[in-house]
């Protein structure tokens, strides 16, 4: 059965966590080697993953392309305005036709129901490099930086601070599969989507969504935000003022734990949802975040071409 990764759920725990012990081992092996160098034992030579982009990227496009890179194979990238996509064909018939020439497709687009018929008609496995509702990989790499950080997954806390997105939708998930709780601190109007929060409460994740953000902040291990206005979306200033008592201090940052690390995504909005004192300071993990998708997207793509879990 063809292994598609479309949410953290289509995997389940046991698989998530096989991939965050493969990245670790993974990155480990390659210390000191070329970044261009391919892993030593290259488990998916001869494997080309195609990569459609309906959505502006730097580091999904970039973390995949080395992913596949240093598994051994090799990437095609299409950017929907140089394809068919562009002008009418539907996602069906794409699945169909790419399912003839790679051996696995990344998509990241807009509508979750675009990648949804994509697994459904792709006789390869489809990968989520984001949607509108979530964003699985990033949260792979995200948790594997907590634990490189030294962070216990089962029992940690997370508090989210701003708008309910896609990105805070797979922290949830993930909190579901992996069992730790959520402190979420949004305005009225934002929050994250309740079916999404409900399926990880029934797997028994505390999910608690606050209006104050000090209360979300309180006694966290780590702390998570992004960027408010999501990419395609106008710059609302009613949404910015709504957003603005979340914003990620060092006030605020002072609510969580003393080893509390701080995780952006990225790119950031500097003097919006997080200030520079944080971002640029001791707490953040930013940078070993980012660097840490490429590590993800590896263990990834082998779990959806059935070489891990």
């Amino acid at each position: 059965m063809t292994r598609h990764f479309l949410d953290l759920a289509d995997a389940g725990g046991d698989a998530v966590a096989a991939m965050l012990a493969n990245a670790l081992d993974r990155k480990a092996a390659r210390k000191g080697m070329p970044n261009g160098q391919a892993d030593r034992d290259a488990p998916l030579a001869g494997h080309v993953l195609g990569m459609i982009f309906e959505k502006n990227s730097t580091r999904t496009r970039v973390s995949f392309d080395m992913a596949i890179r240093q598994l051994g194979g090799t990437s095609i990238v299409m950017d929907a305005g140089t394809t068919q996509l562009g002008r009418g064909e539907t996602v069906a018939d794409t699945a169909r036709v790419l399912s003839r020439y790679v051996d696995a497709i990344m998509i990241r687009t807009d509508d979750h129901a675009k990648i949804r018929e994509m697994a459904d008609y792709a006789t390869v496995p489809v990968i989520n490099g984001l949607t509108d509702a979530s964003h699985p990989c990033q949260i792979v790499a995200d948790l594997l930086t907590v634990i490189e950080h030294g962070k216990a997954l089962p029992g940690s806390k997370w508090a989210w601070l701003g708008d309910g997105n896609n990105v805070l939708h797979s922290i949830v998930e993930a909190a579901g599969l992996l069992k730790f709780s959520v402190a979420i601190g949004c305005p009225a109007g934002y929050d994250p989507s309740g079916g999404y929060v409900e399926a990880a409460r029934a797997r028994g994740a505390d999910i608690r969504i606050f209006r104050d953000a000090r209360a979300a902040a309180a006694d966290a291990d780590v702390v998570v935000t992004d960027t408010w206005i999501s990419m395609g979306q106008d710059h609302a200033e009613e949404k910015l003022a709504a957003m603005m008592p979340y914003q990620v201090t060092s006030e605020l940052m002072a609510y969580a734990r003393s080893d509390a690390v701080f995780l952006h995504c990225l790119p950031a909005h500097r003097g919006e949802e997080v200030v520079d004192a944080v971002i640029d300071g001791p707490r953040s993990v930013i940078w070993d975040e980012a660097e840490n998708r490429l590590h993800a997207q590896k263990s990834v793509l082998l779990w959806a071409l059935g070489r891990i879990g």
